[in-house]
């Protein structure tokens, strides 16, 4: 093992997994914790709300996790969307029934299988009145693969090559098509070139609905306010105001005493207790985020993990009913292939079973004992974690491995223990969401690796299977949807052969706002459009 650092937790099998069940069943589930787009007159309202904008008001949000940069160039959790959106915009955008939309862009064509042409709106602009000019795409794109370790440059196939062809047009051209690429591009937020860097974003320019009055990364701490001069649709509201508060305790508390409007990604236990709050509703949508326990693919070939069988074997001892019902409310699905359900070109693939005497028989049919594992995480990198691992601990304990658990606090550097840079580890509760309604986006973000990108660490923590890649990169350049996505069933069937986690499970949307709150439409991929929320009152 490597070495630690920061805020950890430990627990090598001194957690009784029965206890911490046993505890969740007495209190009760309630008490603990090919296509072309173009454009019309601009991004609509979906919500039913007032054309005219304008309505007024003030909304206050309180995240789970802290809002460090305005851009999304190294990572993208779920809620982050709903701010950086309003600030900046990409030249698509993915609508509520996940199917791209257009926004920067007047028209996204495929013109030939390997050339996209974008023509930019002629309104377009940044708050302070100057254009969107082509050159801030063409630097958006260049930045967002410069970057080290970046999270939407990795679901592409490729970086598309940039041709201006006009002060408002340009194409994008790749070796191999890539059909999807409308909905990836709408990862791509846009910032004046000059401004732009090859690193998250704290302040600056953008072309969305509002503006930045008032910014603190550190403490995650924003104040947006109405763009007057936006080119589009003006937002309802006349400022919005960010926090961060790290404890679900402490969100419920601002929630229910009106110390702030909306509270998002919280545990079934504070929806259920939340729901007979008569001033509180809460808000429910299948999610599109898959969180797995993702074994590292880096061990080297003697290590007992480099084994399929030995993952698979794992998987076994986890209880994953039990968890699901004890600890998470029955708000989660657990996994049957290798990407959430609600994606186009999801595969079932298989089902995680919970077979101890199986695990047993496994482990020693391939000589492994006391066997000793750390596992990894984010502080709140999905609902009541700490308490999903203590139990995990438990049951890996019941078929003979000791697990010890790192939790890395909030600006412990994640990224560097994903890249082995900081520790070594052998397992990672992780979160992976997805905001373009497609099953190849994940797919190529986490199985597409590389040896090449793998020499960079840029691989999704050393998975790299040739036969693998080479299917997803043929089914991203298939036009023919049905071909197209028996190619994404083929690799996934492979992929999950492979058993790449121990155990995977997507959790629904929950998002708990004050009755004032009206028109927030909550899309699968837990993030809203706040131009087009009010308030009343």
């Amino acid at each position: 093992m490597g070495g630690t650092s920061g805020a950890e937790v430990v627990a090598e099998g001194g957690v009784s997994r029965r206890s911490i069940l046993q505890l969740a069943a007495f209190l009760g589930a309630g008490t603990l914790l090919g296509p072309t787009l173009v454009a019309c007159a601009g991004p609509q309202s979906t919500s039913g709300g007032s054309a005219s904008g304008g309505t007024g008001g003030k909304l206050s949000i309180t995240l789970n996790r802290n809002l460090v940069s305005l851009d999304n160039k190294l990572n993208q959790y779920d809620a982050a969307v709903t701010v950086q959106r309003a600030v900046r915009q990409a030249l698509t955008r993915i609508g509520l029934d996940l199917k791209p939309e257009l926004v920067l862009a007047k028209s996204f064509k495929q013109t030939s299988p390997t050339v996209w042409t974008v023509a930019l709106r002629d309104d377009i602009h940044y708050s302070d009145k100057s254009p969107v000019t082509v050159a801030d795409v063409e630097t958006a794109i260049k930045l967002y693969f410069q970057v080290k370790a970046g999270y939407v440059a990795s679901q592409f196939p490729e970086q598309p090559t940039f041709t201006k062809v006009d002060d408002k047009s340009f194409t994008l051209t790749t070796t191999k098509p890539v059909v999807t690429l409308n909905s990836l591009m709408s990862n791509i937020l846009i910032t004046p070139a000059a401004a732009n860097k090859a690193e998250e974003l704290r302040d600056g320019l953008g072309s969305g609905p509002f503006t930045v009055a008032a910014a603190d990364s550190g403490t995650g701490t924003y104040r947006l306010v109405r763009n007057e001069n936006y080119w589009g649709e003006k937002a309802l509201l006349d400022e919005v105001n960010v926090s961060y508060q790290e404890e679900e305790g402490a969100r419920v508390i601002a929630l229910t005493s009106g110390q702030t409007d909306v509270i998002d990604t919280i545990t079934p236990e504070s929806a259920a207790s939340l729901k007979s709050n008569k001033d509180i509703e809460v808000l429910q949508t299948k999610g599109t985020r898959l969180i797995h326990l993702f074994y590292n693919f880096r061990k080297p070939a003697g290590h007992p993990l480099s084994k399929a069988t030995v993952r698979e074997a794992l998987s076994h001892a986890i209880d994953h009913d039990a968890l699901i019902k004890s600890l998470m409310a029955g708000q989660v699905t657990s996994a049957e292939g290798v990407v959430p359900s609600t994606l186009e070109g999801f595969a079932q693939t298989g089902t995680y079973t919970f077979d101890v005497a199986k695990a047993k028989s496994m482990l020693a049919a391939e000589g492994v004992s006391g066997l000793k594992l750390r596992a990894i995480w984010e502080d709140s990198e999905f609902a009541g974690a700490a308490r999903v691992m203590e139990a995990i601990v438990g049951m890996l304990a019941d078929v003979g491995v000791a697990l010890e658990l790192k939790q890395i606090p909030k600006g412990g550097d994640i990224n560097a223990w994903r890249r082995g840079e900081a520790g070594d580890w052998d397992i990672l509760a992780n979160g992976y969401g997805n905001q373009t309604g497609l099953a190849i986006t994940n797919l190529q973000g986490q199985y597409g690796g590389t040896a090449a990108k793998e020499k960079t660490r840029d691989t999704y923590h050393g998975f790299v299977h040739p036969e693998v890649t080479s299917l997803l990169d043929a089914a991203s350049q298939n036009p023919d949807v049905a071909a197209r996505n028996a190619q994404l069933k083929d690799a996934q069937e492979k992929i999950w052969a492979l058993w790449p986690a121990m155990w995977a499970w997507t959790p629904n949307n929950l998002l708990a706002r004050r009755k004032r709150v009206t028109t927030l439409d909550l899309s699968p991929g837990n993030f809203y459009d706040l131009s087009t929320v009010k308030v009343s009152g």
